[in-house]
């Protein structure tokens, strides 16, 4: 794997990087079918839709109607990728769902209260790193086995090959989720910008203190499609509209950014509109992780059985095709960084894996709380 990575610490940057590519728009495939209007096998009426009347909305929290959904890639949608294909029938309970993703502030108090340390935070143990690593792989110098998270730099030319992404993804030592942009960075009066540079472990902390959980991959895509079934993104099927609805990348990836929706980096929460339940940011600004796990097959093995899923949780076991000794996690939503011409991960079937370790300026996360965990 670290063929791909012409960096001055392979391993680790080949560790945590294998588990945050960004897929680049390929050719459109063939006509799909798996989106068309199917008939579902087992009954709504098991499904809780409707809010419990004794529940009120957790504060920062919101309904999420339970439903049916096609939950992978739409017909219409040229810039879909193979994983997500063939879209499958689920059946979701309702639950309640962050309307933003956890912010700085949020972050910060759960910190304060419990001095927890973030995977970016804590000394690197060889002896745990070379658990995944190939075989006999040497043991870096001291100096670059430091704490750190991966940060993005614009090139200073056009990229050719943009599978390549080591040319703007860089280990920083001193990156972590106080310094998300290195060990010069603060978040200094960004309370309301969503909390970065988070590994999967440090989600699963906050939700453990905050009584709350990650969502499923099918509980994200209910979420954000709000209603609204076979549209490409969460408020239609006009890309026109994207630089008012999202925050992403403008211009030529990754050299020039024209900002046209505002921002460079990441924009505070609530700086775009919502989709029709309230939930802002489905769309862009930073990647949420779920709980599923990420196996590049999952689509393609669910609709072998010809089976309704009912609150599904995913994949029972990860799979990645060029890396075997990834274990990831699904992340949801595309970030500032995705663009047409790279990833264009602002849909709402979009998909990608990342490592459970990996902590990168692009990415964070929401919460979301079930009539059960709340009675």
């Amino acid at each position: 794997m670290q063929k791909f990575f012409k960096v001055y610490i392979p391993i680790v940057i080949a560790l945590i990087l294998t588990g945050c590519k960004e897929e680049v728009k390929k050719p459109a495939d063939s006509p799909i079918k798996e989106n068309e209007p199917s008939s579902i096998a087992v009954t709504t009426a098991s499904i809780l839709k409707e809010k419990p009347k004794n529940l009120a909305a957790p504060e920062g929290m919101v309904w999420i109607p339970g439903g049916e959904l096609k939950q992978g890639a739409v017909p219409q949608d040229k810039m879909a990728m193979q994983h997500e294909k063939p879209a499958i029938d689920v059946l979701v309970d309702g639950f309640f769902m962050d309307i933003t993703e956890v912010t700085n502030a949020q972050f910060k108090k759960f910190v304060a209260e419990t001095g927890y340390i973030t995977t970016a935070e804590r000394a690197i143990d060889w002896e745990e790193l070379k658990k995944q690593v190939p075989e006999g792989t040497e043991k870096p110098h001291d100096s670059v086995l430091q704490p750190g998270a991966l940060t993005f730099k614009k090139t200073k030319t056009s990229v050719p090959n943009l599978y390549d992404f080591s040319q703007w993804w860089h280990w920083t030592i001193g990156a972590d989720w106080r310094h998300p942009n290195g060990p010069d960075s603060s978040i200094e009066g960004k309370d309301d910008y969503p909390v970065v540079q988070i590994s999967f472990e440090d989600a699963l902390a906050y939700c453990e203190w905050a009584g709350r959980r990650l969502p499923t991959e099918a509980e994200w895509e209910l979420a954000a499609r709000a209603g609204k079934k076979g549209t490409t993104f969460f408020w239609g099927d006009d890309i026109s509209v994207l630089q008012q609805r999202a925050n992403t990348w403008e211009g030529e990836f990754p050299v020039t950014n024209t900002k046209t929706d505002g921002f460079e980096l990441r924009a505070p929460v609530k700086s775009y509109s919502p989709n029709e339940y309230g939930l802002y940011d489905m769309a862009g600004n930073v990647w949420e992780w779920t709980s599923d796990w990420y196996n590049n097959n999952y689509y393609k093995e669910v609709n072998t059985t010809g089976e309704v899923q009912k609150n599904p949780q995913g994949a029972t076991i990860p799979f990645t095709p060029n890396n075997p000794y990834a274990k990831e996690k699904v992340i949801k939503g595309g970030s500032f960084l995705c663009s047409a011409s790279y990833c264009a991960s602002y849909r709402v079937s979009a998909r990608m894996g990342s490592s459970m370790d990996s902590s990168l300026e692009h990415t964070g996360f929401r919460t979301v709380a079930t009539v059960a965990m709340l009675e």
